[in-house]
């Protein structure tokens, strides 16, 4: 009797181990992410879409992710990384310059004549410089990626530009200070808002035109607000802007080891290149839903190119100086993107 008492309660103990190792092994781990723009947008369908199945389809099922656009987790763009930082939602994806002089290292990426028109290499430089230079300021959060797009081209209304001079007096659009201190340098007035705000502001003439990529044009229809689209020559572009899929912080530390790695190996140096390609796909589908539209598709010649870039040269000095000021040498910061992106050109 005592024997098979032995024996049924080790078959027992058996049962109940396999129960608590398959539920172990089944446990779900939903994760929110918000962001600004829509369901429609090539952030969010080519981006943000792909890099979540990955992350789900590396955990063998644990890891589950919703997606929730255009704010509708409630509060504004520029609230999305304290919702991160505060454990409002897990994720996000954000633009850092909606919080200004929260991310001062990572800004050496939005420079003109740091970044110019590949947002592969930027990228990888930014994936490169990630640990070294850049960690330190992203307290409360773990970074999953940050990326660029392809770069600032001008949007105009109603207005041909072809040298600094065409924008005095003007009033145009940008998300960052490195943005506003670039529209400034040629002359007109920044007015920093969302870009979802845009398209308003077009219309009624808040603003003559903006700083930003070609991508955003079809989610945003800019085509039917603008007739102009410019850029230099080569596919210059006049600074970038940087973004953040970030978690919240005490969240990433409460997941066990296998998790984690689920979310780090879809979020890895070839991820970040894969980024960059999406954005510049997505920016030359962008022109040309504007130039089917009707729109003017300008490229600077090389000398007026050549004289956007001497204009902007002080944006750096300015940058320079401002985050010296913090303790931040951004001379060498300067240099080091360079060289960064330089040698993770194709």
């Amino acid at each position: 009797m005592r024997a098979l008492r032995s024996t049924t309660c080790a078959l027992l103990a058996m049962v109940f181990a396999g129960v608590i190792a398959a539920s172990a092994v089944s446990q779900e781990y939903n994760f929110k992410l918000h962001h600004l723009l829509s369901a429609k947008a090539p952030a969010h369908t080519q981006m943000l879409e792909p890099w979540a199945r990955q992350v789900e389809a590396n955990s063998a099922g644990q890891v589950k992710i919703e997606i929730f656009p255009s704010m509708t987790l409630g509060g504004t763009p520029p609230e999305l990384i304290s919702q991160a930082r505060d454990g409002v939602v897990d994720l996000v994806w954000t633009v850092n310059g909606y919080t200004p002089g929260l991310f001062p290292r990572t800004e050496v990426m939005e420079l003109p004549n740091v970044y110019i028109s590949d947002p592969v290499a930027a990228n990888l430089a930014l994936f490169d410089m990630f640990e070294s230079d850049l960690r330190q300021e992203y307290t409360g959060v773990e970074v999953m990626f940050l990326h660029v797009h392809a770069g600032q081209g001008i949007h105009m209304r109603n207005k041909l530009v072809r040298s600094p001079a065409d924008l005095v007096g003007t009033e145009m659009r940008i998300p960052t200070r490195t943005g506003a201190w670039i529209i400034e340098a040629l002359g007109a007035t920044p007015r920093q808002m969302p870009v979802p705000d845009l398209p308003g502001a077009l219309q009624k003439g808040v603003v003559d035109g903006a700083f930003i990529p070609w991508e955003i044009i079809p989610p945003l229809k800019i085509q039917e607000q603008t007739q102009y689209q410019i850029e230099g020559s080569n596919m210059a572009r006049f600074g970038t802007t940087t973004f953040q899929v970030s978690m919240n912080k005490a969240r990433w530390d409460s997941l066990p080891a296998d998790v984690q790695k689920a979310f780090k190996d879809a979020s890895g140096r070839d991820w970040w290149a894969e980024v960059g390609r999406v954005w510049r796909s997505s920016d030359d589908f962008g022109i040309k839903v504007a130039v089917d539209a009707g729109n003017e598709h300008i490229v600077l010649t090389e000398d007026e190119t050549a004289a956007m870039f001497e204009a902007l040269n002080p944006v750096i000095d300015r940058w320079i100086a401002e985050v010296t000021e913090k303790g931040i040498d951004g001379a060498a910061l300067v240099a080091k993107a360079r060289e960064l992106i330089s040698a993770n050109a194709n």
